[in-house]
């Protein structure tokens, strides 16, 4: 990365102090500009982790919910408006947070006689959100957050998924142990992809993108082609779809509370995916001046694209046909259309790789967010999981192909390994059930805790920003969003709705009830907000009782080394390295109490 004079010489003073000898310090360094994810990319990682297990599977689960065509297709639009919602929340504190004095460049730099300070983007996503917002006591909102996210935040049920999909693209749907085996076997194929060679995983994630966009775009397609009265197979359908018979759309619905509750947690799971870019904001060339065009256009595109779709799958398929049929709406949609067991076969194979495509995406953010809880020092061995290495295939590369002024990649492989075996633990937690239910638990609890709760507590602390004159949370901000706070309410609102909602009881008719799924309704939210006291519980023994045992107290040092990109004067600024150090610092005593 070209730096001017006095960003290179910050650069080297840091380099060396981390570098010197008996030194616990470490150097974690953000990639160079070579090595920034473009626009393009980060497009492709909303599309890569929203097109997925949510749009081929939740339709017709939210049907049979609401038993309803005009309702189903309301939440999927409000879903739309809610994932937007949430987008211009993020953008807004993702570009405002956190904030940094820059270095001294001279009088010509001073406000008022001060350096202003400067919005840096940094990865980690709403870990450093809540962290501003809610900033005492020290550790509370790290280890509420670190503890949560790092069990969690993987995505195991959509690796059984895929394995569903995968089995039933082999004929063999109902090998409960392949389908948990090729589960294993695809966290882990993602996890090693980005460890042993990082630029491969972004080719890989880009390509999986245009590939999952093309695919859905196709099911569109079919989908009015059918309504325009085109036929795939030689034997006309029995019966045509009158779905969108005004006089019908909405009729019969259903008036059980639970069951809207849970549709809206599985539609709005499905469009979560614009997180993605934020775990990872400090590697993305030029944040400020591309990234919410970048995201806000890939949004809409989802958006229109997912109503489409479910307009498409009921352009094809009667209401009857799906609400009298277990399986899911794109197996029912090839099924039909196509007449035949093999479009159903080649479309569930699609479809698990497009489910590979959300694992590989969602396994190179989360690690990022992992390695960030790491470098806050509350967990064992953090500086172990905080360091980045030099990846296998850069090693190589350098090791038999030299170039002098090569900028060689780096992978946080430790947080890596971290997200795995958290990942697999959660597989086999849910080895007494049937994969089936496996993966309706799993979505939920993720859905639950990372996407409702945690994303109750970001809009209402924005909320909080906004009305709370002392943080003066207005005077610099790197994003307004359109309507002011009109998002950060509609995603608030929401998801208070949400955490009451799910233990509403469900009828004995929905899919969600224990007779259909086997487990109580109030289980899965209830381990959820269980989460939330074990990670409460573990901020106590961290923060409170280990001091107190120990008569120290956990210093963390972390400095980031902020420089103009591309060494241009009117560049951004952005982090390229960050220096970080832990160690116990001893208390003062008196009387017995210890003070920190």
């Amino acid at each position: 990365m070209p730096l001017t004079e006095a960003d290179q010489k910050r650069v080297e003073a840091a380099e060396a102090e981390a570098e010197a000898a008996g030194s616990s310090k470490i150097l974690i360094r953000s990639p160079p500009d070579s090595q920034k994810l473009g626009s393009f990319t980060v497009m492709c990682l909303i599309m890569n982790r929203t097109i997925g297990s949510g749009i081929y599977v939740t339709p017709a689960i939210v049907l049979r919910a609401t038993n309803s065509v005009g309702i189903s297709l309301f939440l999927w639009t409000f879903g739309a408006v809610f994932g937007i919602s949430g987008l211009l929340v993020w953008l807004e504190l993702g570009m405002s947070i956190p904030k940094f004095q820059p270095p001294d460049e001279g009088t010509d730099s001073l406000q008022n006689g001060e350096r202003p300070f400067e919005n840096v983007p940094r990865s980690g996503g709403e870990k450093n959100y809540l962290e501003y917002i809610y900033k005492d006591p020290r550790f509370r909102t790290t280890c509420l957050y670190g503890v949560i996210f790092i069990v969690l935040g993987n995505l195991a049920g959509n690796a059984i998924a895929m394995g569903q999909y995968v089995m039933q693209a082999a004929g063999s749907p109902d090998n409960d142990a392949a389908v948990r085996g090729i589960a294993v076997a695809a966290l882990t194929a993602a996890c090693l992809i980005h460890g042993l060679w990082r630029h491969g995983g972004i080719v890989l994630n880009n390509g999986l993108a245009l590939i999952k966009t093309m695919t859905l775009s196709a099911v569109i397609i079919i989908g009015f082609a059918v309504a325009g009265g085109a036929s795939f197979t030689d034997v006309p359908m029995e019966k045509k779809p009158s779905n969108f018979n005004t006089h019908i759309s909405f009729e019969g619905p259903s008036n059980d509370a639970g069951s809207y509750a849970r549709s809206i947690v599985y539609v709005v799971y499905s469009f979560s995916g614009f997180k993605q870019p934020f775990y990872v904001l400090s590697e993305v060339s030029q944040p400020k001046k591309r990234f919410a065009k970048a995201t806000i256009g890939t949004m809409v595109l989802v958006a229109v694209m997912f109503v489409l779709a479910n307009v498409a799958y009921l352009c094809a398929i009667p209401k009857d046909r799906i609400l009298n049929s277990d399986l899911d709406m794109a197996t029912i949609f090839f099924h039909d259309v196509f007449g035949n067991e093999i479009a159903p076969r080649v479309m569930s194979g699609v479809i698990a790789l497009s489910i590979f495509g959300n694992i590989v995406v969602m396994t190179f953010t989360a690690s990022k967010v992992k390695q960030e809880i790491a470098k806050e020092g509350i967990l064992p061995y953090s500086l172990f999981f905080a360091k980045s290495t030099t990846t296998p295939y850069a090693w190589f590369r350098q090791k038999f192909w030299p170039l002098q002024n090569r900028e060689i990649e780096q992978s946080p492989a430790t947080a890596l390994l971290l997200h795995w075996v958290f990942a697999v633990i959660l597989v086999a937690a849910t080895s007494s059930t049937s994969t089936s239910i496996a993966y309706l638990v799993l979505v939920l609890l993720y859905a639950y805790t990372l996407v409702v709760v945690v994303g109750f507590f970001v809009a209402a602390g924005l909320l909080y920003l906004r009305v709370t004159k002392g943080r003066q949370w207005t005077d610099n901000v790197g994003f307004e969003p359109w309507g002011g706070p009109t998002a950060a309410i509609i995603y608030s609102c929401t998801c208070a709705f949400m955490i009451i909602g799910v233990f509403i009881t469900p009828s004995e008719a929905s899919p969600f009830s224990y007779a259909r799924t086997g487990v109580q309704h109030y289980i899965v939210p209830a381990v959820g907000l269980g989460t939330l006291l074990v990670a409460y519980s573990y901020y106590l023994v961290f923060a409170k009782l280990i001091p107190r045992w120990r008569r120290k107290v956990l210093v963390v040092e972390r400095e980031p080394v902020i420089v103009r990109q591309g060494g241009d004067q009117d560049g951004e600024w952005v982090q390229i390295l960050e220096i970080v150090e832990f160690w116990w610092a001893a208390r003062q005593v008196d009387k017995e109490v210890i003070v920190g």
